[in-house]
């Protein structure tokens, strides 16, 4: 993302006549202060009101090519005014850094959420297995991310079953079982076309009965203007009421994304974001957006193929990602 916004705020720099530049407050000095861009006292160069709204303007340019949604847009770009109004950048700092600072501050709000500690609210739970829905559409990676939080679950000590609910794709169901054999967990299934609810009650019994302390219930991927499928998940939740709704999207699908994680919130009750991918998203639009307009926490990341590469969700290392000189590492 930074990328995205430096590039525009460079672009314009050198088109712009000479002692206007949007990103050059003061020489830069390659030893300017370690305490931040911005100072209160005498030294220092007032930013200019016309050359703020344009560099803003370029702000704004680079987040939307950057997949960032509009009302996010809007967000940073009134805490980037608010901030940088009528502020001073300290002499032997340049106005990009300062807009950089204020870029961060902004995304690092949009991404805190209160911290939630998953295996501790499973072992709270006493009254029976809890139930973790996964929902969202066709090719998201779902089913796999299902099976990669079982064996991260399983990493914090706690057993798992699964029940294989997708069963409009006997692929989905065979793909569950070959994960379950690799890493020991028991999959629960019917044949292709079985009731998903069904299949998601028989998981929960066999949980009950062994003394299984989390189901994960896979569901069938389903676009989002799909009504039939979306009753059969409302199905499920009445069935087997979930303790945690989770959307799995696809970090890379940019807007599409955005869209997804709201209706499916909105319809659903989702109370958390899966986003998968998120290695190969160099934007970070879709991700930043996700959780800002659904008001959900990322909870984890997929970063990679392998059993181990679904992550907890971190805020600062997504921060660092997105503002990285030299890109998405």
């Amino acid at each position: 993302m930074w990328a995205a916004i430096k590039s525009r705020l460079l672009g314009r720099s050198e088109s712009a006549p000479t002692g206007t530049a949007a990103t050059s407050a003061a020489p830069t000095d390659p030893k300017a202060p370690a305490e931040g861009p911005f100072t209160d006292g005498l030294l220092g160069s007032r930013l200019k009101e016309a050359t703020l709204d344009d560099t803003l303007d370029e702000v704004e340019i680079a987040l939307l090519q950057s997949d960032v949604a509009l009302p996010v847009v809007e967000k940073i770009r009134r805490d980037l005014q608010k901030e940088l109004s009528g502020r001073k950048v300290r002499w032997g700092t340049d106005a990009e850094a300062a807009i950089k600072a204020s870029c961060e501050r902004s995304v690092r709000a949009i991404l805190a959420r209160p911290p939630f500690d998953l295996p501790a609210a499973i072992r709270a739970h006493t009254s029976g297995p809890y139930v973790i829905l996964f929902v969202g559409v066709n090719g998201t990676g779902k089913t796999t991310t299902v099976a990669k939080m079982a064996h991260w679950l399983s990493s914090q000590g706690l057993s798992v079953v699964i029940a294989a609910g997708d069963t409009f794709r006997a692929g989905a169901i065979e793909q569950l079982l070959v994960h379950g054999e690799r890493l020991g967990i028991k999959v629960v299934r019917q044949q292709e076309g079985s009731d998903p609810a069904a299949v998601a009650f028989d998981a929960v019994a066999h949980a009950r009965a062994k003394r299984i302390p989390v189901v994960l219930v896979d569901t069938a991927g389903r676009q989002h203007t799909n009504e039939n499928l979306l009753e059969e998940a409302k199905k499920i939740r009445r069935v087997v009421p979930p303790q945690l709704t989770l959307f799995v999207g696809d970090a890379l699908s940019g807007n599409d994304v955005v869209e997804q994680a709201k209706l499916f919130t909105d319809e659903l009750g989702v109370d958390a974001l899966i986003l998968t991918k998120l290695d190969a998203d160099v934007k970070g639009g879709g991700a930043l957006s996700s959780t800002f307009v659904t008001g959900r926490p990322i909870l984890f990341v997929g970063v990679g193929q392998g059993y181990d590469d679904l992550r907890p969700f971190d805020a600062e290392w997504m921060v660092k990602r997105l503002f990285s000189e030299a890109g998405p590492a």
